[in-house]
C-alpha cells in the first residue's frame, strides 16, 4: 500500500503529537529543573502547526485528497490543539505560589473541546444527509488562532515569562473569542439542517391551499 506524500505528512504530524504530549508529561511548573521541556515542545509544535497548513496545500496543488486524508488531517488537528489546551489548565502548569502559569483556566479547555465535538457532529450529521459541511474561512481562521495561541504560550514560558506575558494573555483571550464566534458561525450556517423547527419535530406549517381545502370539506360535511 502506497500513501500519497500528503497523508503521509498527517500521519507524521500524528507522530509529532505523541512526542509533544509525552515531553510535557514531563514538565512541572513546580520543579524548575523540567524547565527545559518547554523548549523543545515550542519547536514541536511549531512544526505541526506548519504542517498543517502544507499538507492540505499539496493535496489540493497536486490532485491528491484522499478519503484518509480528509478524515484523518481533523482528527490530528483536533488532538494536538484539545490535547494542548487540556495540558496548558492541568496541574502540569500550576506553580505552588503563582497558580497556572499558562493562564488557561478549565473552563477555556471545555469550551474548545465543546466547540470541536459539537462541530464534528453536525458535520458527520451533515454529512450523512448528503449536505456539504466543509471548513470555512471562520473555522480555517480559528484553528490559525489556536494553533498561534499555543505556540506563543509555549514561547514566552520558554524564554520571555516576564517581559511578553501581556502578549501570551492577549493570545488567549483572543483564542476565546474566536473559538465562541466559531460556534454562533456554524450553529447559524446549520439551522436549517438541524435547528429549525421542523427539524427539531414542530409540525410544519399548513398550506393556504390546505387550509382551504380543509375549509371545504368542513363547510361539505
Amino acid at each position: 500500500m502506497r500513501i500519497n506524500i500528503p497523508n503521509q505528512i498527517t500521519i507524521g504530524r500524528l507522530g509529532l503529537a505523541i512526542v509533544f504530549f509525552a515531553m510535557l508529561t514531563r514538565y512541572s511548573a513546580a520543579e524548575p529543573k523540567t524547565h527545559w521541556v518547554l523548549a523543545p515542545c515550542f519547536w514541536i509544535y511549531l512544526v505541526a502547526a506548519l504542517t498543517d497548513m502544507l499538507d492540505g496545500y499539496l493535496a489540493r496543488t497536486w490532485k491528491q485528497v484522499t478519503a484518509f486524508g480528509r478524515v484523518l488531517d481533523p482528527v490530528v488537528d483536533k488532538v494536538i490543539v484539545c490535547g494542548a489546551f487540556v495540558f496548558f489548565s492541568s496541574s502540569h502548569f500550576v506553580a505552588p505560589t503563582r497558580g497556572n502559569i499558562t493562564g488557561v483556566e478549565a473552563w477555556m479547555a471545555v469550551l474548545i473541546l465543546m466547540r470541536e465535538l459539537l462541530i464534528s457532529a453536525i458535520r458527520s450529521f451533515s454529512e450523512s444527509q448528503g449536505a456539504d459541511f466543509a471548513a470555512n474561512w471562520v473555522g480555517k481562521f480559528k484553528s490559525f488562532v489556536q494553533f498561534a495561541t499555543a505556540c506563543v504560550i509555549l514561547g514566552v514560558l520558554a524564554w520571555y515569562e516576564q517581559s511578553l506575558a501581556w502578549l501570551r494573555v492577549a493570545c488567549i483571550w483572543a483564542t476565546v473569542v474566536v473559538t465562541a464566534a466559531s460556534i454562533v458561525a456554524y450553529l447559524h450556517r446549520a439551522y436549517s439542517l438541524i435547528l429549525s423547527p421542523e427539524a427539531l419535530g414542530a409540525a410544519p406549517p399548513t398550506r393556504p391551499a390546505e387550509q382551504s381545502g380543509e375549509a371545504a370539506k368542513r363547510a361539505s360535511a
